[in-house]
């Protein structure tokens, strides 16, 4: 019997988070895409994780949680597939890695006269 030895792999959390890192731009089309599905309770999950794969990517949970004020145990559960955090959480963990809110206007918005 043959033993074959494996090479290491990345899981890909950690892939993604090596991404980001490495690409500011790329970090921030990850997120705006990411974050449109907060307006769908059904994929809501998706950009919650994905703010904290770029929290992770640009100074980790635990310094991202300091800066915003808050535990590091409530930043997770708040960035986790079911939480709910509140404006000042997402405000104060887009600040602590360098970002900010914006508006745009929604594809099937109508016009309002």
């Amino acid at each position: 019997m043959t033993l074959r030895k494996h090479t290491a792999s990345v899981s890909h959390s950690e892939a993604t988070i090596a991404e980001l890192r490495a690409d500011r731009e790329f970090a921030i089309e990850y997120l705006k895409s990411a974050l449109e599905e907060l307006d769908d309770p059904n994929f809501r999950a998706v950009g919650l994780l994905a703010l904290r794969d770029v929290a992770e990517a640009y100074g980790g949970l635990g310094m991202v949680a300091r800066e915003a004020g808050i535990s590091r145990e409530a930043l997770y559960r708040a960035l986790s597939p079911t939480g709910n955090p509140t404006l000042k959480t997402l405000l104060a963990v887009l600040h602590a890695v360098g970002l900010r809110l914006s508006v745009a206007p929604a594809e099937a918005a109508a016009v309002r006269g």
